[in-house]
């Protein structure tokens, strides 16, 4: 992750000239982007950049904003794009991956820092209770690829069929943080939270049949688990779940973060 002190850094080795850090430091603390007011200083604060939610934005103000970052080789992340305009976005700007089930518009910088360096530690797995939720899962992987963190996907183990669940217990077991993604009655993340040491993020989702409530009964069912160690995010929310996995994951592997909070 980028900022400043390592800007300074790469000039005083040689490896970016003065010009060019110049260009990337001016932009600090934020930056007009078209009609968009880009917050640089979040990659500071946080470890990663702005993430732009797509729903609502013109496709000329998402051009720009990818645009920019892309020249900086910042990582890209734009969430809730339909395929039309992402192909349009696309079309101005080829660097773009587009992932049609999450989406998304997304970058991946050389500038991110692989996570874990190696073994499982630190790994993240993204589940769901059934093949419907895969928008929300695909989501959650994009972010979580972009931002670095290693993850596998569990797709399809609810509990109408938990015996499917069990042939996968190891690779729940080894898990740093799981992702639990479930509509219907929100079940699967209390099972899975009384199984495992690890935190569990439960995502709720709004498939289901009317009385889901658009997945207002999973949120519910998920937000009064017996379950210890399970955390719950907004309905349908792949990127928010990402975003606290990743999370708990630097704080866990990156000695950076380590010895500053031994300071």
């Amino acid at each position: 992750m980028e900022g400043i002190k390592n800007i300074l850094e790469k000039v005083r080795d040689n490896s970016l000239s003065v010009e060019d850090a110049l260009k990337r430091i001016k932009g600090y603390p934020f930056e007009k982007i078209d009609d968009i007011l880009f917050d640089h200083h979040r990659n500071i604060r946080k470890g990663f950049p702005e993430v732009i939610y797509g729903k609502g934005k013109s496709a000329a103000q998402l051009v720009a904003v990818a645009k920019r970052l892309i020249e900086l080789d910042l990582p890209v992340l734009i969430t809730r794009v339909g395929n039309k305009r992402a192909r349009k976005v696309r079309s101005e700007v080829p660097a773009l991956q587009h992932d049609p089930v999450a989406r998304v518009l997304f970058f991946i910088s050389e500038q991110v820092e692989k996570l874990p360096p190696g073994g499982t530690q630190g790994k993240v797995v993204v589940m769901t209770a059934g093949t419907s939720d895969l928008p929300v899962a695909r989501e959650a992987c994009v972010a979580l690829d972009v931002m670095g963190i290693a993850h596998e996907e569990l797709i399809d183990v609810g509990v109408a069929g938990i015996h499917r669940l069990f042939s996968f217990l190891d690779m729940l077991e080894k898990a740093s943080v799981i992702i639990c993604i479930a509509g219907m009655e929100g079940a699967l993340p209390s099972i899975v939270g009384g199984l495992v040491k690890c935190p569990v993020i439960a995502v709720p989702t709004s498939t289901g049949y009317g009385s889901n409530m658009e997945g207002l009964v999973p949120l519910l069912a998920m937000l009064n688990t017996c379950a210890p160690g399970v955390g719950v995010v907004n309905i349908d929310n792949g990127f928010g779940a990402a975003a606290l996995a990743a999370s708990i994951v630097w704080t866990c592997t990156t000695p950076s973060y380590c010895q500053r909070q031994e300071q």
